[in-house]
């Protein structure tokens, strides 16, 4: 929903935090290959994609708490939670400085949101990111987020934010396709600069929330070939081996001096924060040494140590050779899961989860090779990040994109650890496309479907993602999907039954594909605590 030219309210700053996840997840993998400075190990996409992932989810946590209640969040507290989101989850170097960015924001937006805050708020944004970086370098975030910043004070008194925010985003998209003439290893490559193509990224999500329509893509320049090793000889050859990140709580004092001594260790130091909570980024070769500035300063918690370009395993337990980390709807689905050896990570009914939970997932199941299955579409973003993270901690990771549990329990039945991991792979990926998903609900409110028009209270039968089947009650839905489905041929159902559905309906469908469908099977699961009451797969 577009904003009035005069304001930009609570409901705005959700959809723009909530766009730009969205953006970012369908352009990482593009800004991820454009990543050659200052350290060129193709994560920038990911660790921007990851930061906006915080954000948005310290934003949705603010929206929760007032779901009960008479009064609907305000736009400072939104703006301030956003903020404070990016800063807790900050991943790279990019990612620092995108917090550093939205906390400069926050900072104004929170007293006054409109044309003339958000000029104000994009002028204190750039400066605030300039600030935080010990060296900062043109041709980088840092020189977009400038050129947006004066875009935007360009504007006349009578321009609404939605002009103002086009403005920004003109300016950051020119500012951006001058990169590579301000960069030499930007130049050499043929690319722009990934940090800042995504910003430019967020700045058009920030349009969209304003205007309600996006304005025109840009294309992501992408070398044709694998940038040469001497594309980045300048800033990468040579270079400290360790990228140190931690959150640390100290002083406006303890952090001036840490600044100061971790200068003097690595380079590419950013220092973004304030009022006592700080997220540290700086690359080294003596990550002990980072760690115990850290604790000089105060107290460093959720420390993060990567070693460019090493491959590693995990500490303190020997990793085996491969695993499968799955997601699950419901405690049934997980049970069986674990009992096929596969590491779980439960979705609840309304909470996906994060990337940082599959990766958690991922780690845990200690293992060289990991096959990992979502069963969720709207999670493909999320899986991907995760898997991209995995992949930077040396853990070889196929993402399978399977969109709902019946095609997970489809791959996982298939799954041998004994055959080489591609074989292994395409052999879940087959069983997974080859089984088709269903899943029963009950409609919300009157609406249109695939379908036609349905009402409060109606029964849906989905098949694929798509409303195929509007009916009044779930015995009699359920057998219409699968009629349909199995119109088609197939050899075996799968029903996973919901926590609260009697087993007497697995009976019934049963009997039903047994007198209607000769040479089909049927196997039953209990699915728990799930979303969906009926879930359907025919493969």
């Amino acid at each position: 929903m577009p904003q009035t030219d005069d304001d930009m309210d609570a409901v705005a700053v959700r959809t723009w935090c909530s766009l730009a996840l969205e953006a970012l997840g369908r352009e990482r993998e593009a800004i991820d290959a454009i990543n050659v400075y200052p350290v060129a190990d193709g994560d920038t996409g990911t660790n921007l994609y990851l930061t906006v992932e915080s954000a948005a989810q310290a934003v949705e946590a603010v929206f929760a708490a007032h779901e009960t209640g008479a009064t609907a969040p305000v736009a400072a507290d939104v703006v301030r939670a956003m903020a404070h989101g990016a800063l807790i989850g900050a991943r790279g170097n990019s990612g620092t400085i995108l917090a550093q960015l939205l906390r400069g924001m926050a900072g104004v937006l929170a007293v006054g949101h409109d044309a003339d805050h958000l000029r104000r708020a994009l002028a204190v944004a750039a400066e605030a990111a300039r600030q935080a970086v010990a060296h900062p370098v043109e041709g980088t975030v840092l020189t977009v987020a400038t050129a947006a910043a004066e875009a935007a004070a360009r504007t006349g008194h009578d321009a609404g934010t939605a002009a103002v925010a086009r403005a920004a985003y003109e300016g950051a998209r020119t500012a951006l396709e001058a990169t590579p003439g301000q960069l030499a290893v930007l130049g050499r490559a043929g690319v722009v600069d990934a940090g800042g193509r995504g910003l430019v990224t967020v700045l058009a999500a920030l349009v969209e929330a304003v205007c309600g329509q996006a304005p025109e893509r840009t294309h992501v320049a992408v070398p044709a070939l694998p940038v040469p090793d001497d594309c980045v000889a300048d800033e990468a050859e040579g270079g400290p081996a360790f990228e140190v990140i931690y959150l640390l709580e100290a002083t406006d004092e303890a952090v001036d001096r840490l600044r100061t001594r971790l200068d003097r260790l690595g380079d590419s130091l950013v220092v973004v924060g304030g009022d006592g909570l700080w997220n540290v980024h700086v690359h080294v070769d003596d990550a002990g040494a980072a760690v115990e500035a850290g604790v000089e300063a105060g107290r460093p918690y959720r420390i993060r140590i990567t070693h460019f370009g090493v491959d590693r395993v995990h500490p303190h337990t020997e990793p085996v050779q491969r695993a499968v980390v799955v997601v699950v709807p419901g405690d049934g689905l997980r049970g069986l899961c674990k009992e096929a050896g596969a590491t779980t990570v439960l979705a609840r009914p309304g909470e996906p989860p994060a990337s940082g939970e599959l990766v958690d997932a991922i780690r845990r199941a200690h293992a060289r090779e990991v096959v990992l299955l979502p069963n969720d579409a709207e999670l493909r973003h999320t899986a991907a990040a995760a898997a991209e993270q995995a992949r930077a901690e040396s853990v070889r990771v196929a993402l399978i994109p399977t969109r709902a549990a019946v095609q997970g329990i489809a791959a996982l039945a298939v799954h041998e650890p004994d055959r080489s991991f591609d074989e292994d792979v395409v052999a879940m990926t087959a069983a997974a496309g080859a089984t088709r998903y269903a899943e029963l609900a009950v409609a919300e409110r009157q609406s249109w479907t695939m379908a036609g028009i349905c009402q409060a209270g109606d029964i849906l039968g989905l098949i694929d993602g798509d409303v195929a089947v509007i009916g009044e009650d779930v015995p009699q839905t359920a057998r219409d999907v699968l009629d349909r489905m199995l119109a088609a041929g197939g050899e075996l159902v799968t029903l996973v039954l919901g926590e609260d559905v009697p087993d007497s309906l697995a009976d019934a469908l049963e009997q039903h594909v047994r007198e209607g469908y000769l040479a089909v099977d049927t196997v039953v699961y209990r699915g728990g605590h799930q979303s969906a009451p009926l879930l359907i797969g025919v493969e």
